[in-house]
């Protein structure tokens, strides 16, 4: 087989580039991922993230060397092994970085890669059904949206948070 482009990990990246890729009918992609695809129920309800992060199921489970700061531990960092990669685990939470850690980023070095930089790229990537504007995209092929039918436990489960002086907000993505 031939393939123009061949891109290793079916993750959120991965299947965005590979998407965009793939719109010109010419051009022939092969997007290669280790784990299964996303069809599980469970990838697709909030909160079953309390199901992935535990164990190994569709989830690589890395853990990073010992760190100073943990007092020697190694931390959790549970990532998604399917189609979709950890978005399929996340709780179907959209969350971007935090705009003063990519401009930290660019004034180490990381040309490319302050917040001004990126922006435009997840402008492009974001199809947010509330928010528009000069921080968030509306045409993107991931969509952000509120939940569609909040619960009891929804609603519960940001009140730790709450009482811990933490405000809500309409968006925490800027």
């Amino acid at each position: 087989m031939d393939f123009d482009y061949v891109i290793v990990g079916g993750g959120s990246a991965g299947c965005t580039l590979a998407g965009r890729l793939s719109a010109d009918p010419a051009t022939r992609v092969c997007l290669i991922e280790a784990g299964p695809g996303d069809d599980n129920v469970l990838c697709r309800v909030p909160f079953a993230t309390a199901i992935f992060v535990p164990g190994k199921w569709r989830n690589w489970a890395f853990e990073t060397e010992p760190q100073a700061g943990l007092g020697g531990r190694r931390g959790y960092q549970p990532r998604g092994r399917m189609l979709g990669g950890s978005s399929g685990l996340n709780a179907m939470i959209y969350v971007r970085g935090h705009a003063g850690d990519y401009d930290d980023w660019a004034a180490q070095g990381a040309a490319g890669w302050s917040f001004a930089d990126v922006l435009p790229y997840f402008k492009r990537a974001e199809g947010n059904e509330r928010f528009g504007g000069t921080l968030h995209g509306g045409d993107g092929p991931l969509n952000v949206a509120d939940l569609v039918s909040p619960t009891p436990s929804t609603t519960r489960s940001c009140r730790p948070a709450i009482s811990c002086s933490c405000r809500a907000t309409a968006t925490s993505t800027g």
